[in-house]
């Protein structure tokens, strides 16, 4: 089922928390909303659901109106963050519940319901569990059973609201793939809220980027990340550091501050602004480059799992922030960096956000533009 939200907003008080705005969510699709806290994912989340009501605008199930439809009217499946799960029944009677509550119209034979509680109990691979308590199952199978729950009502749509927050970082990388795995399979439509970037990324087939209660873009995983729409979207995504500098001159073709700059490849004009670089799209060396000259004092090494995590302070230049570099384990080896060395970052790939714009123009290096300078 479809869902197209229409010019919804929402105040609480002094507080608007959502900004009229529209999405369309495609039939059998995932969605991530990713934003901060306040952002207004959650107050989406639940107007979707018929929990909040909206001060404006239209809410549409597959081109039906359903904004003034109760909750219960709404076929909605919900899942929320701390589970929810009732501390006195059985795993079994937890995710039969919502079908044992219905009217008597409505509501199957005890024997359809058991047998539906055991197919979805197999579904989420804990049907050795259905006895049991909530007080004796871990997180991971806790939110398992939650979401259990939601889809024995037979929901035409599935929200979950910050789904696996509560969890740790391996059972919440394990539910992910489950969660995915899971969604393929049925083909249900899904909305999810997260905080986490990774989560969102990995998890989506297309992220809504919230910040101040308005959209500030919507694309695929993959498209999110290489063509971030705005300041605020790329410094969510982390991992970047950021290049503040001047062109001194017509003719010079490179962004400059202090004793640090960076040329220009070919092809483009450099201009005024501030270049973001991701962590993994920089390299450092001993010497400047022949396109860069960005000197930088090592503060911290961390061999974190795969990959080396350098920290580093600007020399000669200023930056709000320290700047993070990924190296590999062989570089690191190789080069064996040491607290308060001094080194020199070369750009491999960037985008340029000028003072005037809030586009971003993509740049990258090539290998020939990146050789060290012998003298």
């Amino acid at each position: 089922m479809s869902i197209q939200i229409k010019q919804i907003s929402k105040q609480f008080g002094d507080f608007q928390a959502l900004k009229p705005l529209d999405l369309t969510i495609n039939e059998g699709e995932l969605v991530g909303l990713l934003g901060p806290s306040g952002s207004g994912k959650t107050t989406l989340l639940r107007i979707i659901a018929g929990l909040e009501t909206a001060d404006q605008g239209q809410i549409l199930f597959s081109g039906k109106d359903v904004t003034n439809l109760h909750v219960r009217d709404r076929k909605v499946g919900f899942v929320f963050q701390h589970y929810a799960l009732f501390r006195h029944m059985t795993v079994a009677e937890n995710v039969a519940f919502g079908l044992d509550v219905l009217p008597k119209k409505q509501r199957p034979t005890k024997a359809t319901i058991k047998q539906q509680v055991a197919e979805l109990l197999d579904k989420v691979q804990l049907s050795h569990l259905a006895s049991r308590y909530p007080a004796q199952l871990s997180g991971g199978q806790k939110q398992r059973i939650a979401l259990a729950r939601a889809l024995a009502m037979q929901p035409r749509v599935l929200l979950l609201d910050e789904p696996f927050g509560a969890l740790d970082a391996k059972v919440r990388k394990e539910l992910r793939r489950w969660l995915r795995n899971l969604h393929d399979e049925l083909g249900f439509t899904s909305v999810f809220v997260t905080h986490d970037q990774e989560e969102a990324l990995e998890v989506s087939d297309r992220v809504v980027v919230m910040s101040q209660g308005q959209i500030e873009q919507e694309a695929t995983p993959q498209d999110l990340y290489q063509q971030p729409a705005s300041r605020f979207v790329y410094d969510f995504l982390g991992g970047v550091n950021v290049f503040e500098g001047e062109v001194s001159s017509l003719k010079s073709n490179r962004l400059e501050q202090g004793k640090a700059w960076v040329a220009f490849p070919d092809g483009y004009k450099a201009e005024a602004g501030q270049l973001y670089l991701r962590s993994h799209e920089l390299s450092l060396s001993n010497q400047p480059s022949a396109t860069a000259h960005l000197p930088l004092k090592i503060k911290a090494v961390s061999l974190i799992g795969a990959e080396v995590r350098v920290e580093l302070e600007p020399l000669g230049w200023h930056s709000q922030d320290l700047w993070e570099v990924v190296i590999s384990h062989s570089h690191y080896n190789h080069w064996q960096p040491q607290r308060g060395d001094t080194c020199f970052a070369q750009p491999q790939a960037g985008q340029l956000f000028t003072s005037n714009e809030n586009q971003a123009l993509a740049i990258s290096w090539t290998k020939e533009q990146l050789l060290i300078k012998t003298a």
